[in-house]
């Protein structure tokens, strides 16, 4: 059954699309359009145009586009009834839930593993809070500092040291066993291929999706038993760079504070958690990848990224930081004491001192930076002191800032006494230097990234557009355009959409965007049409305007129409069929009168 028309459009028009990106994108308004990051694709300079006056949203980077529910669709992997069912809940409007349809979809083998995992989790969560079995690893979370509140807002859980407890659980509940082998929750004897359980006597960390769906665990074990974590490995539901742990949770934090704390561990996020920092995400231990950096930077101007303090954590946030530089955003590094990781250091000195101390005196890169080489050199000895210094330069000489360039050459001429304008000369040559031997790029040029350029599009082309988006506001421009033009747009997609609007109009409906782009059915035409209805045109067309724009139009048709004519006019005349050529001769002459040609 499909959901009542109007009460779709009952839905979409109670809500404003601004408020419903805002929740997953941090938006800025600029001119009567507000502008971010793409949440569906990676970028570093906002393309992501959101219109309030259209209702609808447009990528000119990747060209996704639509309204409110092709938004929920796209960024939450809901089918139509599913957007319309979750916005009319936001709302507070009763919309039929279908069932059959929507939820229960037993037959599609990763609804199946959503549903084992969601039942997995729980499953856990029980056996650590509710039984005997769990107790052992209760006492170690408890010694550990995690509360019971804690618990339950990760859904920690725990994993018995039997060999078949979730085998047959998820046996019992009609859960395929083989699909959950092949994502490595389960395991299977070489010798007999009988299955049991991969994960045994090990505390249970869920891993979440962006939509809040278990996607994976990380089992630590109660012990000195070896692997220290055992991790699900990567599948079809589970790519460990392109989420962050703990995002989920964490994004309305994030987005109210305008700022993300980056950790290396779940541990780090969970003591964090509980010591009132609820805007912190993981990295799981990798390498910042191109997804997580994207995911990081929709919602937060700040990032602080606090690692671990040992060699590789130091690297590491380097690394994190040199990957986050070009995406605009203010970007600290926090200073951990030397051997100890933000979990150890909340449980030995506390929560207000690791919000204080640790995050609150948080350093710039480049600060951060000075400080870590300072502990490489003894500054007692004069060639330690100037490999420093020149070390220092070099890393001056890669920021993209004048004024951070001027500060920190500020700070070197007062702590060693050097005049300005000789760390200036010197931060210069090395700057000449790197130049020269290209490393430097383009951010260290100063050159503000931008989206990118669309090809301009021949003349034709665009008074098709322009005729569009014109009859996407208003009734009876479409209507004079079916009468002048009909079906003679150049493009196939600009043929469609004119089609659609055709159609549109004649079931009496008024001019609204976002109600049109709703009844597309094709991806690619409701990208093409919400490009369309972003373009900048006069609210009010005049009379000439569209006449100039249908008078272009008709006129590339009739030019396409004697470019044809000439090929078959040389054609007949290579046929020695002088007849016919004569006959296309004149179609040609007469055609070309049309175009007040001679």
């Amino acid at each position: 059954m499909r959901v009542d028309e109007a009460l779709i459009d009952k839905v979409r028009t109670s809500v404003d699309i601004v408020d419903i990106i805002g929740e997953y994108v941090q938006l800025k308004k600029q001119g009567r359009n507000y502008f971010g990051l793409c949440p569906f694709h990676s970028e570093k300079s906002p393309s992501f145009s959101v219109s309030p006056e259209k209702q609808i949203f447009h990528c000119f980077g990747c060209g996704v586009g639509g309204n409110v529910y092709s938004f929920l669709m796209e960024i939450e992997g809901y089918n139509f009834p599913e957007a319309v069912y979750h916005l009319g809940e936001k709302v507070g409007i009763s919309v039929p839930r279908q069932e059959d349809q929507i939820y229960n979809n037993k037959n599609n083998k990763t609804d199946q593993l959503y549903r084992g995992m969601d039942l997995l989790t729980k499953f856990y969560h029980y056996l650590l809070t509710e039984t005997a079995h769990g107790k052992t690893a209760m006492q170690y979370l408890t010694k550990r500092g995690f509360s019971r509140a804690t618990i339950d807002h990760f859904q920690i859980g725990y994993a018995p040291s039997a060999w078949e407890t979730v085998t047959r659980f998820l046996e019992r509940r009609k859960v395929p066993l083989k699909d959950f082998v092949e994502i490595g929750m389960l395991s299977t004897r070489d010798f007999d291929g009988k299955v049991f359980d991969r994960f045994r006597h090990r505390v249970m960390f869920p891993i979440t999706d962006m939509k809040g769906r278990t996607v994976a665990f990380a089992g630590r074990v109660l012990d000195d038993q070896k692997p220290k974590y055992l991790n699900s490995p990567e599948s079809n539901i589970f790519h460990k760079g392109r989420l962050l742990f703990g995002y989920h949770s964490a994004r309305q934090a994030i987005k109210k504070k305008n700022e993300v704390v980056l950790f290396e561990g779940y541990a780090d996020v969970i003591q964090a958690y509980q010591a009132g920092v609820d805007n912190g995400v993981a990295s799981m231990g990798t390498s910042l990848t191109d997804e997580q950096a994207g995911i990081l930077t929709r919602n937060a101007e700040k990032i602080i990224i606090c690692y671990d303090s040992d060699s590789a954590g130091t690297e590491a946030a380097f690394r994190a930081a040199e990957m986050l530089k070009g995406y605009n955003r203010s970007i600290r590094i926090a200073r951990m004491p030397q051997g100890m990781d933000p979990d150890e250091y909340i449980q030995k000195f506390g929560d207000e001192q690791f919000r204080h101390s640790v995050l609150g005196a948080s350093l710039t890169v480049m600060a951060f930076k000075m400080q870590y080489l300072r502990r490489k050199r003894n500054m007692n000895d004069e060639g330690d002191r100037l490999r420093y210094i020149e070390t220092v330069l070099r890393e001056i000489s890669e920021l993209p800032q004048a004024v951070e360039r001027d500060h920190y050459l500020r700070q070197l001429s007062d702590e060693f006494s050097i005049s300005l304008e000789a760390l200036k000369q010197q931060q210069y040559q090395i700057y000449r230097q790197l130049k020269s031997k290209g490393k430097m790029g383009t951010e260290n040029a100063n050159v503000k990234l931008l989206p990118k350029n669309r090809t301009l599009l021949p003349a034709h082309l665009m008074a098709e557009r322009q005729l569009l988006a014109h009859m996407m506001r208003d009734a009876d421009v479409a209507l004079e355009v079916r009468d002048k033009v009909g079906a003679g747009f150049y493009s196939d997609i600009h043929e469609a959409l004119a089609a659609h609007l055709y159609a549109y109009y004649e079931e009496g409906r008024q001019p609204d965007v976002a109600s049109f782009i709703q009844r597309l059915e094709d991806a690619e035409l409701k990208a093409a049409a919400t490009e369309v209805a972003m373009m900048e045109v006069n609210e009010q067309a005049t009379a000439q305007e569209i006449e100039d724009c249908i008078m272009m139009i008709n006129h590339h048709r009739l030019e396409e129409l004697i470019r044809q004519k000439e090929i078959e006019r040389k054609e007949a005349e290579r046929a020695n069929d002088l007849e016919k050529a004569t006959d296309i001769l004149a179609e040609i002459i007469s055609m070309k009168k049309g175009l007040g040609r001679n």
